[in-house]
């Protein structure tokens, strides 16, 4: 059959079309079922151990636990930082409601019975949705006990929050210890990635030292983090707890310092700013190193709000710099004791005299001293405190000779120390003053150097230094780590020299010196030492009379060393606006001293002090910011300095 304009169709035609067709749709579905069998062979026996892998890691989820740091122990072993039991509040976002009305629900009941601020909920819910996987997000940390037994018994009614015993850093002496040990805080953005991004600095919990010893020995005191398995559904429920490793703790630390002689200093320096410092004259071990006013570290260590931030930041006194390494000072007559080993080592006669008439003349300028002293030779002027005496021999000598004895005594120097930073001052010569100012040294700079003013500049710990030095004959070095360590060796200088100041700086105290009323309470021990008034600035006769401005009234400053007959102890006080070393910083150093020797007969002179005072430490922070937080808006800070 035949159809005009196209072939003839016909049955046997047509099947051998569909049989074609048949065979290659066959083919074709045949080569994909082996390709997909080789697939499925090839993911099940060459990358079996890959997907078993992945999928142990859906299933089962791994939580970092924070390790316990090491504590901080004073020589004795007493604790200065120690890890307390602590109840934490976190959230697992996983395991919160997937309806977002039921997770703002739980959010909103979690800060109703932990009383949070708004600003706290929006950061949680920012945590919450920037987490990933199990990874729990911190709520609340230091939860009283009723509020912990509140969210444990709302627990059916709270998925996904999980409230935890942990440890919390704690600073038994609070801010006595501040400046010396620091603190802890949660780890910023620069210290993840330093660390290359490690996890641990992200689990909530954890802390790094941020300050001080806490800064400086982190790696020693950080530990080792411990890890939790968790068995969780795809949905990311928790079905059971499978392993955990326990964490190791952070090694202890043992100091140098003797914790209570360090509450003690900072208790006596009371209501004053400035630094107390005291070295064992025989190992360089400090003893004491108290910085007031401080901050107390278990604030910032819970996180410091703003208003106390503010507080401290626009204080006259400087709560926030530790005043013994990084607050400088002209050391005015302290650093006489420097000079006078410079002139016995230059063949100065000790029994020479100069006549004191009041002052110095060098050209048509005159250089006031203290008094009209009369005839003085090196004994009565370190005892009286003899501008003249020290302008003319310190003059005769010249700035070179007397300054490289003071760097060799510790003054502007470096010491190796765990400590975040360190000031080191200025010692100057002609050589330095060039570098500096391109000017000549000039015989007006080797006068005012030769009384420790002019460009003369030091920090607390190089004054007790020079003191130590001074009283032991060693080449001292101060540490604040304890361990076994050889005796220093002695310096290259006659002992009839070291002996020649000592006598002087007994004179101070126990004679007819400048720091008679500073003598220790005990008729078998005495105490050496060397008053120093440094002048802030030249603003006339009023700087140093107390109805002068606070900030404008000159530093007092004392070093000293006891006993006199076997020296042990060494030291230096440095009191900012105290209007003289013999009215402000030698009565600190005589307490000190008195506790070492009698720690009972210092309490009691404390006692009726910290009366006047208005209370102790904690007392007078509180008291503080009670004012700072009363004052009117916009209104200036309220005065901090003492009256």
């Amino acid at each position: 059959m035949k159809r005009f304009g196209g072939p003839i169709v016909t049955e046997s035609s047509q099947a051998n079309s569909f049989s074609r067709r048949t065979f290659f749709l066959g083919s074709l579905q045949a080569g994909l079922g082996m390709l997909l069998a080789g697939r499925m062979g090839y993911i099940a026996i060459a990358e079996n151990e890959r997907y078993s892998g992945l999928a142990e890691s859906n299933r089962v989820q791994m939580r970092l636990i924070p390790p316990r740091r090491g504590w901080i122990l004073d020589r004795h072993g007493h604790p200065i930082a120690v890890n307390r039991g602590d109840v934490r509040i976190d959230i697992i976002p996983d395991l919160l409601p997937e309806a977002a009305s039921e997770r703002a629900g739980v959010i909103a009941e979690l800060a109703r019975i932990l009383e949070l601020p708004a600003e706290e909920v929006r950061r949680i819910e920012a945590g919450i949705a920037a987490s990933s996987g199990y990874q729990p997000v911190s709520v609340a940390e230091h939860v009283s006990p009723e509020k912990y037994f509140a969210v444990s018994v709302r627990q059916p009614e709270l998925p996904g929050v999980a409230p935890l015993r942990a440890f919390a850093r704690y600073y038994p002496a609070g801010p006595a210890v501040g400046h010396l040990v620091g603190y802890v805080g949660v780890p910023n953005q620069e210290e993840y990635q330093a660390e290359n991004r490690n996890p641990l600095l992200i689990t909530p919990g954890f802390k790094v030292g941020k300050e001080g010893l806490e800064k400086v020995m982190e790696q020693r005191l950080r530990g080792r983090p411990g890890a939790a398995r968790t068995e969780v559904t795809a949905r990311g429920r928790l079905v059971r707890e499978l392993q955990t490793l326990s964490d190791v703790r952070g090694s202890p630390l043992r100091t140098t310092i003797d914790a209570e002689l360090q509450n003690f200093a900072a208790r006596r320096l009371g209501e004053e700013s400035g630094s107390c410092v005291v070295l064992d004259c025989n190992t360089g071990d400090i003893l004491c190193m108290a910085s007031m006013p401080a901050y107390d570290p278990n604030s910032f260590s819970d996180g410091i709000s703003h208003s106390e931030w503010d507080m401290m930041a626009q204080d006259e006194r400087h709560p926030l710099i530790n005043k013994t390494l990084n607050a400088l000072y002209p050391p005015g007559s302290t650093f006489k004791p420097a000079v006078a080993m410079a002139l016995l080592e230059a063949g100065v006669d000790p029994e020479e005299q100069v006549s004191c008439g009041g002052g110095y003349t060098l050209g048509n300028r005159r250089y006031g001293c203290l008094g009209v002293h009369g005839p003085m030779n090196l004994h009565r002027a370190i005892a009286k405190s003899c501008n003249t005496y020290f302008y003319t021999m310190g003059r005769r000598i010249g700035i070179e000779r007397f300054s490289a004895m003071a760097k060799r005594l510790g003054l502007g120097q470096r010491y190796d120390l765990p400590v975040v930073s360190q000031s080191y001052g200025t010692i100057p010569d002609p050589a330095w003053k060039m570098r500096r100012y391109h000017q000549e040294w000039t015989q007006s700079d080797t006068l005012n150097a030769a009384i420790g003013q002019g460009y003369v500049i030091l920090n607390p710990l190089q004054l007790a230094v020079m003191a130590a030095r001074v009283a032991s004959g060693r080449d001292v070095q101060p540490r604040l780590v304890a361990g076994r360590q050889a005796p220093a060796p002695l310096l290259p200088f006659s002992p009839v020299s070291f002996e020649a100041v000592r006598s002087g700086m007994t004179e101070v105290v126990n004679g007819n010196g400048t720091a008679g009323r500073s003598k220790l309470p005990f008729d078998d021990i005495l105490m050496a030492g060397k008053t120093g008034t440094a002048q802030v600035r030249n603003i006339g006769a009023d700087r140093g009379r107390a109805g002068a401005a606070w900030r404008y009234r000159d530093h007092g400053l004392f070093v000293f060393f006891a006993p006199v007959g076997a020296p042990r102890y060494a030291g230096a006080v440095v009191i900012e606006h105290g209007l003289g070393g013999a009215r402000a910083a030698a009565p600190v150093a005589c307490d000190v001293m008195t506790f070492l020797f009698d720690r009972n007969k210092a309490m009691e002179r404390l006692a009726p002090l910290e009366e006047s005072w208005g209370g102790d430490i904690p007392t007078r922070m509180a008291r503080r910011s009670a004012e700072w937080n009363a004052r009117p808006p916009g209104s200036p800070p309220p005065p901090t300095g003492p009256a």
